[in-house]
């Protein structure tokens, strides 16, 4: 039996793994892409429409514990659209700390009228070559302009996460969270580990995760989402220190990686929509997999105007298509707040704050 929408809708939620080029919308695109006569393929609207990340190669997903679908599904367009030559493009319309601002700003915007998200945390990628006259702080502050304009508007709070390309050398990486740790912004709450996870092994990233933990910036990474093994996850927690950990599907290949992932209450932002559609039944029967394991998942949006979905969309898809209980999807919301990177007074308040107003949507809806 499913929820009422309107508690799936009304019910208040955090997100923890959004990526901000992800959450810009197509009609934003347009617009910007106008102004900068950008030559595209199509109309950005029908772009977003028909994002589609191809299967890789087969070899590599042979006799999982989830079986992963290799071929097209029905859903699939004609013509498709990377997700990353889709944010390429949108990257280039971006030509000033007002077009940051703003893309910042209707990113909270979204998340508070449709799926009532208190908090959102949004991956932020490196200063394009076009805007190195921002440089990174000036950049930072363009964002955190459009997260104080949420905050007054939407009553919301809002961090960044600077996110760390796993296809560049660990120096690279080091030179990036140095930049953050040099340039210390209340807005900045830690680093991510993101790009596909097989163009760069975690390991190669220690430094750069060590520096980040003495600076007291919390630490998250993309892990076994692309790669068919646990043992990523186990490098993650161990060798970088993670405090949560984005995807986490494959730690189903160890039953004792499960074990320790249960043991711990390990966080997993899952997200059941993916730009590689081929795919999304598999994360779904995989994020089903976890919740029987008794690991710790909250939803996230990812990208969700390229997707597209919601925050609120995924909470349903967790109710209607992979079967999680009212009782489990009230500790999502709960275990999001616990995993946040606010600082713990405003942790606590809004932790009490969801509880409560859970609490209230349970009464109006008579449910248990």
């Amino acid at each position: 039996m499913t929820l009422p929408e309107g508690w799936i809708r009304r019910l208040p939620k955090v997100d923890l793994h959004c990526h901000l080029i992800g959450t810009v919308r197509a009609t934003t695109f347009a617009e910007l892409a106008r102004r900068e006569k950008l030559e595209l393929p199509a109309d950005p609207e029908r772009i977003f429409a028909d994002i589609n990340s191809l299967p890789p190669d087969p070899a590599l997903y042979r006799n999982t514990v989830i079986p992963v679908p290799q071929g097209r599904s029905a859903d699939e367009p004609e013509v498709s659209y990377s997700l990353f030559q889709a944010s390429k493009w949108v990257i280039e319309t971006l030509r000033s700390a007002d077009d940051l601002t703003r893309i910042v700003y209707e990113a909270f915007e979204d998340a508070h009228r449709y799926s009532n998200t208190r908090h959102l945390e949004l991956f932020f990628d490196d200063v394009p070559e076009h805007l190195e006259g921002l440089g990174y702080a000036g950049s930072v502050e363009a964002y955190a302009e459009g997260i104080r304009m949420a905050e007054r508007d939407f009553g919301m709070t809002g961090r960044m996460i600077k996110g760390i390309d796993r296809s560049k050398s660990g120096e690279e990486a080091l030179a990036r969270v140095r930049e953050v740790v040099d340039n210390p912004h209340e807005y900045v709450a830690g680093i991510g580990l993101d790009n596909l996870e097989t163009a760069g092994p975690p390991e190669r990233f220690v430094d750069a995760y060590r520096l980040a933990g003495e600076a007291g910036l919390g630490r998250t990474a993309h892990s076994s989402e692309h790669s068919p093994t646990a043992q990523n996850t186990i490098t993650c927690l161990d060798d970088l220190g993670c405090d949560r950990i984005d995807h986490g599907y494959y730690v189903l290949e160890d039953p004792e990686v499960v074990a320790r992932m249960r043991d711990e209450q390990v966080t997993f932002t899952v997200g059941s929509t993916t730009s590689r559609r081929s795919w999304r039944p598999w994360r779904r029967a995989s994020i089903r997999a976890m919740l029987d394991e008794g690991l710790n998942v909250i939803p996230c949006s990812d990208d969700p105007g390229m997707f597209p979905t919601t925050l609120a969309n995924e909470y349903r898809i967790l109710d209607e298509q992979i079967g999680a209980t009212h009782a489990q999807l009230s500790r999502m919301a709960l275990s999001a707040v616990d995993a946040s990177w606010l600082p713990d007074p405003e942790r606590a308040a809004l932790r009490a704050q969801v509880a409560a107003d859970i609490a209230s949507l349970d009464a109006e809806y008579a449910l248990p």
